[in-house]
């Protein structure tokens, strides 16, 4: 190949790299800064998309470019070509968005006796609805970023037990329906009732890791005996969560797997 050939190619493959890497930034930036933050990239499996993402378009559109780019190409040809590989470039770029988007963290909650994330699509929207007319502070929209919340079963017995039920079957939980959910603090003498220590946690996702987490523990100046721990959980691997014994403040987030 000619040097004029190929530093043509290499021209074209740098520009549409920059531009392809300028446009999966702001789209991985935006989301991450704004709901992917720790923890929630990592309790989400975002990680099982965004590596797609990345090789569709920072690195298998530029390849392409790479090959098809000729100086010899007619004008109208070699722009009718590029055209092409940027259309499958944003129709990947926009699946992947929407698929980040629909399951967008929404809150961490503290509902029973442990912690879990709730995405934006495991809401239904009948439960949004009615989350905005009765509990408006804390219905989501799409706008709204993750909050912490905790969601305790309802007072009333005949709500309490068809959630229970349905949550068995496989339905809706609490967890699920912001017209329930109440400020984190208000939920924090619950929690606390809730702690366990490390060898306390019955998971048996934890079970082979409880000397490494012990070993967290201790390198944190915390006492791997004492009961301020509680499991975190997700669509991708769980974590133990951390909490100061006076305060409750969260201290520190553990992963479970190596």
């Amino acid at each position: 190949m000619a040097p004029d050939a190929m530093k043509f190619r290499l021209k074209a493959f740098a520009w549409h790299l920059s531009a392809s890497l300028g446009a999966l930034s702001l789209v991985l930036g935006s989301l991450y800064l704004g709901w992917y933050r720790w923890p929630g990239w990592y309790l989400t499996g975002a990680m099982s998309v965004v590596p797609i993402l990345v090789m569709v378009d920072a690195a298998l559109g530029p390849l392409i470019t790479l090959l098809i780019a000729s100086p010899r190409k007619p004008h109208r040809e070699l722009l009718r070509d590029i055209a092409i590989v940027v259309t499958v470039q944003l129709a990947g770029l926009a699946y992947g968005s929407f698929t980040l988007w629909n399951g967008r963290p929404l809150y961490y909650t503290f509902s029973e006796d442990r912690l879990q994330l709730v995405q934006a699509s495991d809401l239904d929207p009948h439960e949004i609805d009615l989350a905005r007319q009765s509990n408006p502070d804390f219905a989501p929209y799409w706008y709204s970023l993750p909050r912490w919340v905790w969601a305790p079963l309802p007072e009333k017995t005949s709500e309490r037990e068809a959630i229970v039920s349905a949550a068995i079957g496989g339905g809706d939980d609490v967890i699920q329906m912001p017209r329930y959910f109440k400020p984190w603090k208000l939920g924090l003498p619950a929690l606390r009732q809730q702690l366990k220590t490390v060898e306390g946690q019955t998971d048996i996702r934890f079970h082979k890791r409880k000397p490494r987490l012990k070993q967290l523990l201790q390198e944190s100046g915390l006492s791997p005996d004492q009961p301020v721990t509680l499991i975190m959980t997700g669509r991708g691997s769980p974590l133990l969560a951390v909490f100061d014994a006076g305060t409750l403040e969260i201290k520190a987030l553990l992963r479970v797997e190596p």
